[in-house]
């Protein structure tokens, strides 16, 4: 398991996870959440994943080593997703339409993969090491999004 780093040569912060061991990230990558996120504490989280490949990734807690949320970029399976957010809330993120930011969504997982939903009513951005998990204001922002519909209705028409 590894963190997506920029640079390897540099010191590590060493982390003890009941799901992935012993964990070692890179400093520059902890992504500080100044409000933390939605019912879950900490506010030092880093990505990790063991395939780079892979759509999916753990967002881990650094603070408290035993929390990580699976999540992954909304765009890899909503091709109509976007992001909206009030006013006061990019007056308060200091981002604006131009801002680039890195988009994700929680993810509960399930037994069938038709059961996958991700959660577009509230999804995080991630921009200059900072992050925040917004109220997405958009239509069809749902909570429990089937995260495979798309990808099923491909399969179903081809």
């Amino acid at each position: 398991m590894s963190a997506t780093t920029r640079d390897q040569t540099a010191m590590t912060l060493a982390i003890e996870s009941p799901r992935f061991g012993h964990v070692e990230i890179d400093p520059e990558t902890v992504i500080e959440f100044p409000d933390g996120l939605i019912g879950v504490g900490g506010s030092r989280w880093a990505l990790l994943t063991s395939d780079p490949g892979s759509p999916f990734k753990w967002l881990h807690c650094v603070d408290d080593p035993s929390v990580s949320l699976p999540v992954c970029e909304p765009h890899r399976f909503f091709s109509d997703f976007s992001v909206q957010v009030t006013d006061e809330d990019g007056e308060r993120l200091g981002i604006d339409e131009e801002t680039q930011v890195d988009v994700y969504v929680t993810v509960v997982a399930a037994e069938q993969l038709s059961d996958f939903t991700a959660n577009r009513k509230a999804p995080i951005l991630i921009w200059d090491g900072r992050g925040y998990q917004v109220i997405n204001q958009a239509p069809g922002s749902d909570l429990r999004a089937p995260l495979f519909a798309e990808v099923s209705a491909a399969a179903d028409g081809a």
